[in-house]
């Protein structure tokens, strides 16, 4: 874990940070333009690999040449990737993971004096850290055979539950017939025959007499003979 930066330097930046067993480490990062180069990063790799080589007891003639008159500081972890990076323990005022910078700027003269103009790096105005890629997104979750197979059956039930329900809806209503009802038993009740009356004879009734006082019925188209002539 990174607490704090310590240096910044051309080619890297060195940090202060803590193992994970607790102990204070110095962590170097090389810069992004330096890790596009896959020379300067080769540089650091093997400025790395030979200082374990140096702390294993196995030394080359170029190892000794370039840690000469200098302590090899010990790493604890690196890491050669895309985003090169070394850790060794923290010493105030002690050689520390700054010291695997040196070899990747290129400087000096292997034989005679430097002449011209010095060499820069073409990368040396992109001093921010080099960073890991990102890690490539999860995969979308795949379900299993069972969990398929519980879908596609919940999905046929609940397709044949709306087939189901449209049918009941649409055809069964119209389909069905409500019985008839029964209709009342009939009673017949008989008639009695009709029985004849008797008739009763009948008397004749008796005319008027002159002595009953009565007028007689003028008949039309006679005379009164009680008229004035």
């Amino acid at each position: 874990m990174l607490q704090a930066r310590l240096q910044s330097a051309p080619a890297g930046l060195v940090y202060l940070g803590q193992a994970p067993d607790g102990r204070a480490v110095s962590v170097v990062v090389l810069t992004r333009g330096a890790a596009l180069d896959a020379a300067a990063r080769d540089r650091f790799v093997t400025g790395i690999r030979e200082a374990e080589a140096a702390r294993s007891g196995v030394r080359g003639l170029l190892s000794r040449v370039r840690r000469a008159g200098h302590a090899a500081p010990f790493v604890v972890a690196w890491d050669g990737g895309e985003a090169p990076w070394a850790a060794t323990p923290f010493v105030p005022g002690g050689p520390g993971a700054e010291k695997f910078l040196e070899p990747v700027m290129v400087s000096g003269m292997l034989i005679g004096d430097r002449l011209g103009p010095d060499f820069v790096p073409y990368w040396l105005g992109d001093r921010n850290p080099a960073l890991p890629a990102p890690p490539p997104p999860a995969p979308p979750p795949t379900a299993t055979p069972r969990q398929v197979a519980l879908a596609s059956a919940a999905l046929a039930l609940l397709v044949l539950l709306l087939m189901v329900m449209v049918w009941m809806f649409l055809f069964r209503g119209d389909g069905e017939v409500e019985p008839a009802q029964p209709l009342p038993p009939t009673v017949f009740v008989p008639t009695p025959p009709p029985v004849p009356e008797q008739s009763e004879p009948t008397e004749p009734s008796p005319s008027p007499g002159p002595s009953q006082g009565g007028s007689p019925t003028p008949i039309p188209g006679q005379d009164d003979p009680g008229d004035a002539i």
